[in-house]
Order: structure tokens, then sequence, then C-alpha cells
């Protein structure tokens, strides 16, 4: 996810993305009564109220600027609450979220760079009491028995993948650099809930924020395939790699996981494929960009799965596209599963190709972006 930081040019490109995905449900949360209206433009983040009970929030936000914008929702030390990324210039989008009494930031990021303009907020404690499903509670409890499944199992391949770093074997490392990174790849929807993992292990060299040191799997992947060479530096940072994953698997078991932030996280997961994954960057060395794709559709798609329950009965409209864009990408995306397992290199996928692809995203990431208010207990 960290790499979701997006050159201007990517923004452009993606403008169209962010004006399609832009809170299209049945009640547009710009006109709702009860949602904290958010006006985003080039010089300004306004909130129509600065306190509001804990619980179920929805910000309405409606981007006034000529620059695609994305906000946030700040805990202290800049922890992300909520996000919603790729708002295009004069479209709005609805971003719906939990959150317990205590002190916040919104931002707002016009040109999605930086640090933002922030406005303070207080979520007191003096609002209804929350409303629990079972359904829910269970949907959370298996997406985190999911998420320490991956990380037990990435633990033993990355491993592997750093000692033949150490070893100075360009080749082995090279084979098994994309399977180290399917665990992680797979519970990217809640990769925000463990704190800075993300921008340890998967941040990109163009999404570096300043004075942040650059380490991870991608600086990895630029020193095997760009650079074809392995130093001393790099052997040091595949043991950093592998403690910061270990780091990860202990904070599972804590992890501030909730059904809209399962729901907000695949949404947004799905963004950073249309915007990352589907253009080559993410990938850009190795072009093992579908390997993680596969990964990312996967652990989105086991997300709603397992809301699936209460959204289909909410929505079981929504439900039934969902459950058809699912399947139309996964089916595009085995056409490029190789026999061993492996997928076709990106740099060998044409641009009409990467089209299908982009189409295939934006279809279902549409309706996904619904799934959250589906899932709030009324």
């Amino acid at each position: 996810m960290s790499a979701r930081r997006l050159t201007a040019a990517t923004l452009l490109s993606v403008a169209v993305v962010g004006a399609a995905l832009a809170g299209c449900s049945k009640k547009d949360a710009g006109t709702s009564s009860d949602a904290v209206q958010v006006n985003a433009s080039d010089s300004a983040c306004d909130l129509s109220r600065t306190s509001f009970p804990a619980g179920t929030v929805n910000l309405a936000v409606q981007n006034k600027g000529a620059k695609v914008t994305e906000v946030y929702v700040y805990a202290a030390g800049d922890k992300i609450v909520a996000e919603r990324e790729n708002i295009g210039p004069g479209t709005k989008a609805t971003i719906t979220a939990e959150i317990k009494a205590g002190e916040y930031e919104v931002a707002c990021k016009p040109g999605m760079v930086g640090d933002g303009i922030r406005q303070k907020i207080t979520v007191t404690g003096d609002g209804a009491p929350a409303k629990s499903d079972p359904r829910l509670d269970k949907a959370v409890a298996e997406y985190r028995k999911y998420a320490q499944e991956q990380a037990d199992a990435t633990i033993p391949v990355v491993q592997q993948f750093a000692d033949a770093v150490k070893a100075g074997d360009l080749a082995r490392a090279k084979s098994l650099f994309a399977a180290s990174r399917v665990g992680w790849e797979r519970t990217e929807p809640v990769a925000e809930s463990f704190g800075d993992i993300d921008p340890k292990t998967d941040t990109r060299e163009d999404g570096l924020e300043a004075g942040q040191e650059w380490t991870g799997w991608h600086k990895l992947e630029k020193s095997l395939w760009a650079d074809g060479a392995i130093t001393d530096a790099d052997r040091k940072l595949a043991d950093q790699l592998v403690a910061d994953l270990k780091d990860w698997q202990t904070k599972v078991p804590a992890a501030e996981i909730t059904a809209t932030s399962m729901a907000n996280g695949a949404k947004e997961l799905l963004d950073e494929v249309a915007t990352g994954k589907v253009t080559g960057e993410e990938d850009r060395y190795s072009h093992t960009d579908l390997s993680d794709f596969a990964a990312n559709v996967e652990g989105a798609k086991y997300a709603y799965e397992l809301l699936k329950p209460v959204a289909a009965e909410k929505d079981a409209e929504l439900s039934r596209t969902l459950d058809g864009e699912f399947a139309a990408l996964q089916t595009l995306l085995a056409k490029y599963k190789q026999a061993d397992a492996t997928y076709t290199s990106y740099d060998k996928v044409t641009e009409t190709e990467r089209k299908a692809f982009s189409d295939a995203v934006n279809a279902l990431a549409e309706p996904l972006s619904k799934l959250a208010a589906a899932v709030v207990v009324s």
C-alpha cells in the first residue's frame, strides 16, 4: 500500500477511474443528514462538524479542487484509521468507518502527495452503544485467522529468499522474490492495521516520504534485476526484511480489524491494483506484477466472502454483482498462470491485455466501494 504514491502522469490517467468510483450508492452520503461533509479543494479541507459521537461515521467528501485528492483520518502518530484515494475533481466519495472516542485529524491531500491539509476532530464517547452482528464478529475473527495463516506461511519463504540474497545467489533470489510476497499481498486489505510494517517492507522508491530510508522488497528487487548485483547493504536489508515480517507475524493477534476496515481495505486495494499493478509500476524491475495482483484479488475476495452473509441480506443485487465481477477478474488472471504456478512476466503483457485488466478491475472496484455501507449495523 505504501506504493500508492503516484506520479502526476499516473494521476491524470486514473482521474476518470476516480470519478467512476466516487460515492455511487443507493443513498448518496452527500445528502445524508448524519454524514460529516468534507469539502476538499486544492487549498482547503473544510468539515461541517469537527466533533461527533464515536461509532459508525460517514464522511461525505466532495472534491471542489482541480486535482485528484485523497482523504485520510489519522489517529495519534499518523496511524491510518480510514482513507479514500483517487477522488477526482468535481466528484464525491463516501468513507464509512468505525471510529472510537479520541482526538484525530482529517487530512485532504490534493495531488495525493505530502502530509495534506489537516483539520483536528474530536470523537466523543457519548454516542449510542455500538450494535453488533455476530456474523460480522465471526467474519473479523476468521479474517484475523486468515491473516495469521498468511503471516506464518510467509516467514519460511522470505527466509529462503533472504538466505539466497545473503549467499549472493542471484538466480535463486529472483526465483523466490514473487513467492515471498504472496502472503503479505493477500492480507493487504488490512495492512494499515499492522502499523509501520507496510512502509518498511513494501515501499517503492518513488513512494518514499521525506527522510524515509528505503528498505524492503522493492529495494532488493532493484538490486537483483536492475543492478544485477548483491551488495553487503543488500545482505543486511534481507535480514531486516525477515525481522520486519516476523514483527508483522506477532502483530496479527492484536491488530485492530473491523468489518468496515475489511470492506474499505478491499476497495482501496483494488484502487492500488488499478494504479500500481495494472500499470506495471509495482514490480517494475522483476515484472512479477501478476503474482501480486492475483494475491491481492484473493485477499480482497476472501474479505468479501466473509462479509457476504450480511451484505447479501442488505443488498442482494450488490452481492450478485460482486460475485460476478470477482469471478470475471479471477478467470482473466487464470489465463496468465503457467504450469509451474508462476504468472506471465508483465513485460510480456500487451497494452491491449493491460486495458482488459484495467477494465475488469474498474468493474469490480465500483460495486466494491459500496460494501462498507452494506455491512454497517443499523
